[in-house]
C-alpha cells in the first residue's frame, strides 16, 4: 500500500451486526465507541449505528450545562455527568435543569 489512510465514508453510521436483536434508539458501547441504532436490528442481521449527530439521551436527575461531558452509564441506561465507570457520549447542546427528563448531546465530540 502505497498511502497511509484512505477515505471510506463520512463517519456518520457505522456497520453493526449485533448477535442479539437490538431496538432503534438504542445505546451500543464498544469499548469507547458509542453509537446509537438507527433501525430496529434483528439478531446476526448488518444494520447501523449513527456515530455522529444530535440526540435526545435520557438523564439521571442531575443538571447538566451546555458544552459539558456527558456520559453514559450502561448500567442504568441514562446520560450522566459522572465520569468514573461510565464512557463518554459526548458534548451537551443545551442546558437542562435536574427536573428535565432528556438532554441533547452532540454524539461522540
Amino acid at each position: 500500500m502505497s498511502f497511509d489512510a484512505a477515505f471510506v465514508s463520512p463517519g456518520e453510521s457505522i456497520d453493526y451486526t449485533p448477535a442479539s436483536a437490538v431496538a432503534a434508539g438504542s445505546v451500543i458501547v464498544q469499548s469507547g465507541l458509542v453509537g446509537v441504532a438507527k433501525l430496529d436490528i434483528p439478531a446476526n442481521t448488518l444494520g447501523a449505528l449513527a456515530v455522529s449527530g444530535l440526540f435526545d439521551f435520557k438523564k439521571t436527575t442531575v443538571a447538566i450545562d451546555a458544552g459539558a461531558k456527558v456520559y453514559w452509564n450502561a448500567t442504568s441506561s441514562f446520560a450522566t455527568t459522572a465520569s468514573s465507570g461510565n464512557t463518554l457520549i459526548g458534548l451537551a447542546a443545551e442546558t437542562v435543569t435536574s427536573a428535565g427528563a432528556t438532554v441533547k448531546v452532540l454524539l461522540n465530540k
